[in-house]
């Protein structure tokens, strides 16, 4: 039976990337079909972004009343509910209207599961459940271009997705008792803060345990160069580098497959290295692939390659710093903690690239290297302060 749950997780995980990647590939039909300007995007992602960020601080309240197994089910089904309101949608008041339990649904749901397998399996799983994510997100736009090559509407795109959370929100309700089944890892003693697994503190009890704030730091820096990476290389490769478009944008689609396959490959080695290995190795290996980008030579071989390392190099630090959370500040902690970790990932996702295309307007678009090797120090400097502080081996 736990085997069971097993694969029910990873196809939750894959059901959690599938409605990540469809609007940016539905949005321009769909703001002709509703009449509103491009931009408009922005606001439905503003809408979802808070959802989600207020839905991660209260995972630790839900999960201590209705259990991880009861919040995932109700979170997932939240979703479901959402993605099918979008898809009977005429307007875009409506669609705001669904934005927001598509946003309470993901974030709780996000921080509920993190760290429900951050406690409860080895870290290789938490590498291939977050490949099995970018499995999902890269599948979706798929799904949702065949409706639209096919004239059968983004409405019918956005069904199709809603119809597939809907199976997976039965599925969840129907084994519910496995949940319950599990038991949590035993962690080592030397990776206790201080005797800080102890009890559940409060929120501001929370932030003054010892390296927290560095954590937090790390997360919000490598989430704002990832996303800020995926927004804007091919933008750098094509105005400033002058590659052309088309092999612009496939080299600029690589850099998710080499955090998908990263993820995979990591999987492998995680138990063996540790969280804290994969998360020095991983950054040290995106700053080369950044330093790859930013040399000036004739050829752009290295910029293209350059990219691909950089998704390498991401593929194991999101996952070891939610897998290292328990060890690190205590399971009691852990699921508050990783529901703040979310809020944090969400707000550098989302004011980080932003900032640089502002940027990139003032100055030049050719400041995309240093602007990401300057969040690649910040991650490495919090990263190793964060270990000196706790003594992590």
């Amino acid at each position: 039976m736990l085997s069971l749950l097993l694969v029910i997780i990873y196809i939750t995980f894959i059901s959690l990337g599938l409605p990540d990647s469809l609007l940016g590939s539905a949005w321009p039909v769909m703001q002709s079909d509703l009449n509103v300007p491009l931009s408009y995007a922005g606001i439905v992602i503003i809408i979802i972004t808070v959802g989600t960020i207020i839905s991660s601080l209260l995972s630790d309240q839900l999960t201590q009343r209705f259990k991880p197994g009861i919040v995932i089910a109700f979170s997932v089904s939240m979703t479901a509910l959402a993605l099918m309101g979008f898809s009977f949608s005429r307007s875009f008041i409506a669609l705001c209207f669904w934005a927001i339990p598509y946003g309470l649904g993901a974030g709780a749901v996000d921080a509920a599961l993190n760290n429900y397998v951050a406690l409860n399996y080895a870290s290789r799983h938490m590498n291939w459940l977050h490949c099995f994510w970018g499995l999902g997100a890269t599948v979706s736009p798929y799904i949702m271009g065949y409706f639209l090559t096919n004239n059968l509407g983004w409405q019918n795109g956005y069904r199709a997705i809603g119809f597939i959370q809907i199976v997976l929100a039965v599925l969840l309700i129907v084994t519910l008792p496995i949940w319950q089944q599990k038991k949590e890892l035993v962690l080592p003693p030397n990776d206790l803060v201080d005797g800080q697994s102890q009890k559940a503190q409060s929120w501001s009890e929370l932030f003054q345990i010892k390296g927290l704030k560095l954590m937090l730091v790390t997360f919000f820096a490598y989430c704002g160069l990832e996303l800020t990476t995926g927004l804007w290389a091919t933008t750098y490769l094509v105005e400033y580098r002058l590659v052309p478009e088309n092999v612009a944008a496939k080299f600029g689609s690589l850099f998710f497959i080499g955090i998908t396959i990263g993820r995979f490959v990591c999987g492998f080695v995680a138990d063996r290295f540790g969280d804290k290995a994969l998360i020095r190795w991983g950054i040290c290996l995106l700053a080369s692939g950044i330093v790859f980008i930013a040399l000036p030579l004739e050829t752009d071989y290295l910029a293209l390659c350059g990219l691909i390392i950089i998704g390498l190099g991401c593929a194991p630090i999101y996952p070891a710093i939610i897998h290292a959370t328990p060890s690190y500040f205590g399971k009691k902690n852990s699921q508050a903690i990783i529901g703040i970790q979310m809020a944090c990932a969400y707000l550098g996702s989302t004011i980080v690239p932003p900032v640089f295309g502002v940027l990139a307007s003032s100055f030049t678009i050719g400041l995309f290297p240093a602007y990401l090797f300057l969040f690649a120090v910040l991650m490495f400097l919090t990263s190793e302060r964060l270990n000196k502080l706790l003594k992590v081996n």
